[in-house]
């Protein structure tokens, strides 16, 4: 007789462990049905966190739809509104600048309806904003936005009573823009400021288009003000040759034009003159919201853990000898300034030579200067080991590439101005300046964009509260009975506060800090100058001699706007680092 109780048991569990793996299969195909024919919430694209063959994973629906339209919208809008901008400027027989005001006009109102929607219905709705990006919009660059913002308000003001005067024989669609572009300037600016950190998680496809909208808008707007000061600017040198005198008479036909017609009060000339002077702040002003609606776009349907963010703490103690080296660079560079302004003005040979000199001086100076501390800079994130910003991050990553795509701006007027001298045999005084200068320029650029990037992608200083201080140990025994054996003590029992010993900063630190303060101010003065006038590329003749002016006024026009810019955002950049330092 022989036993099979064991080989039925085994048989037994075999079968139980097939019906086991059987089950399991049958659960994973229903996870996977599941997952296939979920549904999404009525008011937004994205479902919860599903289990995934053992992950958790967050099934999003219409993600990749929303960035591709609106990704479309952004790009027609910009490619049928430089358009319209060419044509107004190259033909103003049958494209005239109304037709170009009245496209920007429908932009501006539209998406001023869609801010005025997303504050009213969009943010209010029940969890639509779970998130907030710690790193999107932070005070000081919402604090440049109001200051810009209010500049252009002001430049509006100015147009409208410009055009008023003009209103009798001009179109009165200029007069209905800048009342519109003030009015969609206080509403963004408002938007911007309260919600401009938001992550979005509801109608995910409505936001990304209504962000690509305010985004192209404002580029837009940017891409004409910009021309408009360029062409203002714009000015063939007096002792360009006879073939280029045509294209002198082109550039100054739309301001002939102009003249035709009467202002019926006396303060025209004042109010264009002073509008114009506010173009920077509306140009900047642009580029600011424009940047801060992409952060916005990137960050609809994110989620984000709060614990990464960092308090940066900003001591004007901190730093002493940057700001004073920098405020001394700035002033004499506003001197020089309007010292170059006023003699260029003069149209004198002699003057303008000597003009050109001094401003060429100023700039290698600063220049130098910038170079030598950028590098120090450089070589201190060297030896200051500290662990690199890890997960994703909106912010920096456009930080960046606006600071590498601005600096080509000037990349391509240095090089230009560099062919242009050696071509030309580097005669005189004037010629080697600016060759030394354009060269200085090219090496303080590449410095300065390894130490932004650098320092926006370090991890902030983490202060690190002592347990213990070490303190005169007889005063505590006389203080404290109880801890006369000790010879170490606690920080909480000494009646010093304890930031006197947090405060100091290392010397690594404080270094680093100048450096930024430094680079700052100079980086502002280095923003004036042109932003506000400054065109030795046109006062000096060898760029349009070698490529003729037509070219060169092209290459300028190109590479200046982003050449300002990137002073600007450098300015920005460098306050971050000097806040994570």
């Amino acid at each position: 007789m022989k036993w099979h109780a064991p080989q039925k048991a085994s048989g037994f569990y075999s079968c139980s462990s097939n019906a086991i793996n059987m089950t399991t299969k049958e659960d994973l195909e229903a996870i996977e049905n599941q997952i296939s024919t979920i549904q999404v919430s009525t008011h937004g694209e994205t479902a919860g966190p599903v289990l995934v063959h053992g992950r958790f994973k967050t099934v999003e629906k219409g993600r990749n739809w929303g960035w591709l339209l609106s990704g479309f919208i952004c790009l027609n809008i910009l490619l049928l509104g430089i358009a319209i901008l060419s044509g107004s400027v190259f033909n103003k027989v049958q494209i005239s600048s109304s037709h170009l005001l009245i496209f920007l006009i429908l932009l501006v109102i539209l998406t001023t309806v869609w801010m005025v929607y997303y504050k009213v219905h969009t943010s209010r709705v029940y969890r639509a904003v779970l998130y907030k990006d710690s790193h999107a919009g932070p005070v000081w660059l919402r604090a440049g936005l109001v200051l810009f913002g209010v500049c252009s308000v002001i430049m509006d003001i100015f147009k409208i009573i410009y055009y008023v005067g003009r209103m009798h024989c001009d179109s009165p669609v200029k007069i209905a823009f800048p009342a519109v572009q003030a009015l969609f300037v206080i509403v963004q600016t408002y938007v911007l400021w309260v919600h401009a950190k938001d992550c979005v998680q509801i109608q995910q496809i409505i936001t990304r288009c209504g962000l690509m909208l305010t985004l192209s808008t404002n580029l837009m707007v940017w891409v004409m003000a910009v021309t408009e000061e360029s062409l203002h600017q714009t000015v063939a040198p007096i002792d360009i040759s006879s073939n280029s005198s045509s294209n002198y008479s082109v550039t100054k036909q739309g301001r002939a034009e102009e003249s035709e017609c009467k202002c019926s009060h006396n303060y025209c000339d004042v109010f264009e003159k002073a509008y114009y002077y506010l173009y920077p702040f509306n140009i900047e002003y642009s580029l600011f919201a424009s940047a801060m609606a992409y952060v916005m776009w990137k960050n609809v349907g994110r989620q984000m853990d709060e614990h990464h963010s960092h308090k940066l703490r900003f001591s004007p103690w901190d730093v002493l000898v940057g700001p004073v080296a920098g405020m001394i660079i700035l002033v004499a560079g506003l001197a020089t300034f309007v010292v170059y302004e006023v003699d260029v003005a003069k149209k004198d040979q002699k003057k303008t030579e000597g003009a050109l000199i001094m401003h060429y001086v100023m700039n290698i100076v600063a220049i130098l200067l910038m170079s030598i501390t950028t590098l120090i800079g450089c070589i201190i994130f060297r030896m200051d080991k500290r662990e690199q910003v890890s997960g994703k991050n909106p912010t920096r990553s456009l930080d960046v590439g606006l600071l590498v795509g601005a600096s080509l701006g000037q990349f391509l007027i240095c090089y230009f101005t560099i062919v242009a001298v050696l071509a030309s045999g580097v005669t005189g005084h004037t010629n080697g300046l600016n060759l030394t200068c354009a060269i200085l320029t090219v090496i303080q650029l590449c410095l300065q964009n390894a130490f932004l990037i650098k320092g926006l992608h370090r991890e902030p200083f983490k202060e690190t509260e002592m347990s213990t201080v070490f303190a005169n140990v007889m005063a505590v025994k006389e203080r404290d009975p109880e801890r006369r054996s000790s010879s170490i003590v606690p920080a909480h029992t000494l009646p010093i506060p304890l930031t006197l010993f947090q405060g100091r900063l290392s010397w690594k630190r404080r270094i680093l800090k100048e450096i930024c303060a430094f680079l700052l101010l100079c980086n502002i003065i280095l923003w004036i100058m042109p932003a506000f006038g400054a065109r030795p590329q046109f006062d000096n003749t060898v760029g349009s001699d070698i490529y003729e002016f037509q070219t060169w006024a092209v290459v300028v026009n190109i590479g200046m706007p982003f050449g300002i810019f990137y002073r600007l955002h450098s300015v920005a950049s460098l306050f971050e680092v000097c806040l994570a330092s």
